[in-house]
């Protein structure tokens, strides 16, 4: 009879974690979904992206910077992808947005010395050295930088994100893809942004303050005031 007892709780319990982690996976999976929905529907293509008026600023996400200091791939294709758009007049001014948190790794200047070397003018090129997530940079861009339209460069991935929480956020956004070919270890990044899109989906709700803020630098002005060297 106890051994009946026994199995029987054993049996409740799988029920149970088996039901949780169904009800688990479909929150995971429908946030992953809602987010990519909302976000897709402001992704355009470069042509499309001509054509805008008004808008702030190009935003340039950062990504992985070599040891020799040059940009990896997938950061190259997002440069030039946005200073092609600067070119093409869809916005006065570029915004490099990355991670330079430690003295010996910087993303921003790597991305700023890419622009001014293609011709952008060093005041044209600005740059949010606590970039450190997207989540921030968005929330940056917006509160330190005083940008309220704005066009986001990064990969398709990625760009699903990037838009969705920049909206929530208050900005009024586009995106543009610059994929130009399949990135090593790509299939690890799309699982990990599954995870990464139901974390800014929780994060756009409660909107906690980013690592840094500071004082208003209005993207409107002279990007030289970002400058660090």
């Amino acid at each position: 009879m106890k051994n009946k007892k026994v199995k029987k709780i054993l049996i409740i319990l799988l029920i149970v974690v088996l039901s949780c982690s169904v009800v688990g996976a479909g929150l995971v999976f429908g946030i992953n979904a809602y987010v990519k929905s909302v976000g897709g529907k402001n992704i355009i293509t470069s042509e499309q992206a001509a054509e805008l008026q008004g808008y702030d600023c190009i935003m340039v996400l950062g990504c992985g910077v070599r040891d020799d200091g040059s940009p990896s791939a997938m950061l190259l294709d997002r440069l030039m992808c946005g200073v092609e758009l600067y070119e093409a007049g869809v916005a006065p001014k570029l915004l490099m947005s990355g991670d330079h948190g430690r003295a010996e790794y910087d993303e921003v200047n790597v991305m700023k010395t890419y622009a001014t070397d293609c011709g952008v003018p060093s005041q044209d090129v600005f740059m949010d050295h606590a970039g450190f997530s997207t989540y921030e940079s968005m929330y940056r861009a917006k509160e330190i930088f005083g940008v309220k339209k704005m066009v986001i460069v990064t990969q398709e991935y990625h760009l699903y994100r990037a838009l969705y929480t920049a909206e929530k956020l208050g900005i009024e956004v586009k995106g543009v893809a610059c994929d130009r070919y399949i990135y090593e270890g790509q299939i690890y990044r799309e699982i990990r942004e599954i995870l990464a899109r139901d974390k800014d989906f929780l994060y756009c709700i409660f909107k906690p303050t980013p690592t840094y803020l500071g004082e208003a630098i209005p993207v409107s002005g002279d990007g030289n005031l970002t400058n660090d060297k």
